[in-house]
């Protein structure tokens, strides 16, 4: 997380002030006393904590009057230390910093996961998606106040600007399984994905697109897929109001409610037994899933033939019921 409450300025403050007596009064038994570095520090500790122990050895004349300044401006400044550390463990900073410390260990040991950038109402329905899934992801953004929301709700968060590379490598884009963009903005979405790009030439990014002009910038700036909420949401009503049975089927099979048919991405991968074999081979090792479409490059093939020969890279449209496609992608 970034951009969150630090450690406030005066117990920095005070920090530097109780190093700086310390390192004026062992300088100065040195000087004075020509003690040893062990022996005047030692007296230094002993007088600025007013413990009321005796120094190695006797002081001179010079030497207690050191003793006295140090008495003097040392209690001050370890007094003012003091309340400066409780004034921070009382406030809950304390707190706040071992919080940040244990999502940023949480963040750093995620793996295949998704980065999702912005957490505004889009962002929103779609971490919630991906909890449902239980999709591992962490939510990137910019507002302190999103950030707080997400984490109330249990999701992984980092602060910070999405289109910052540091951001994007605190969230573990190097380990990332994919990337959404959902900002308000489309021209931070544009920079969001150019910096994704950047770091990750191979990720998979899906970026919001509030006006239909900006989807080819962001395709341009490296966006796998392009979304825009208004347009999908215009479709969806039309949809609904012409096709409701056949809309309200998509809406089920989709929103994953149901175990008994649910759509699933799967990939042959390059080295599967799969490729070079046909889809009936396929398709008869589980009769429950079927291959409503493969995905091979930029051309989708619906409804494709049982002696299709299946390549390595083909993205395969299955449905079913959630074991049979779990089954099927373990195959693969």
């Amino acid at each position: 997380m970034r951009n969150q409450p630090a450690t406030p300025r005066r117990v920095v403050i005070a920090a530097i002030l109780l190093v700086a007596v310390i390192a004026v009064g062992t300088v100065g038994y040195v000087w004075i006393e020509g003690w040893s570095w062990f022996d005047s520090l030692y007296m230094t500790v002993l007088t600025v904590s007013t413990t009321g122990e005796s120094g190695p050895r006797p002081l001179s004349a010079a030497g207690r009057i050191l003793t006295m300044l140090l008495i003097i401006f040392g209690f001050g400044v370890l007094a003012y230390s003091l309340l400066a550390l409780v004034g921070y463990v009382l406030e809950g900073q304390f707190g706040i910093e071992v919080e940040l410390q244990r999502m940023r260990r949480r963040v750093a040991a995620m793996h295949d996961h998704f980065i999702l950038c912005g957490f505004g109402r889009v962002g929103g329905e779609i971490a919630r998606a991906f909890a449902r899934e239980n999709t591992p992801f962490v939510v990137v953004d910019l507002s302190a106040e999103s950030v707080a929301r997400a984490a109330a709700e249990g999701y992984a968060v980092v602060n910070g600007n999405a289109a910052d590379i540091a951001v994007l490598k605190e969230a573990g884009i190097e380990q990332a399984r994919g990337l959404i963009t959902a900002v308000d903005s489309d021209p931070d979405n544009v920079y969001v994905t150019l910096s994704a790009r950047v770091l990750r030439p191979d990720l998979f990014i899906v970026a919001r697109a509030n006006r239909s002009d900006s989807e080819p910038k962001l395709r341009l700036a490296g966006a796998n897929r392009t979304i825009s909420p208004y347009t999908i949401g215009g479709r969806r009503m039309a949809s609904l109001a012409m096709r409701p049975a056949a809309a309200e089927f998509v809406e089920t099979v989709m929103s994953a409610g149901t175990s008994e048919l649910q759509l699933e991405d799967l990939t042959i991968r390059a080295n599967s037994p799969w490729a070079g074999r046909p889809l009936s081979a396929l398709a008869g090792e589980s009769e429950e899933a079927i291959v409503l479409a493969i995905r091979r490059g930029e051309a989708m093939i619906f409804r494709p033939a049982p002696d299709t020969e299946l390549q390595p890279g083909d993205e395969l449209v299955a449905a079913g019921p959630r074991q049979a496609l779990l089954n099927l992608e373990t195959r693969l």
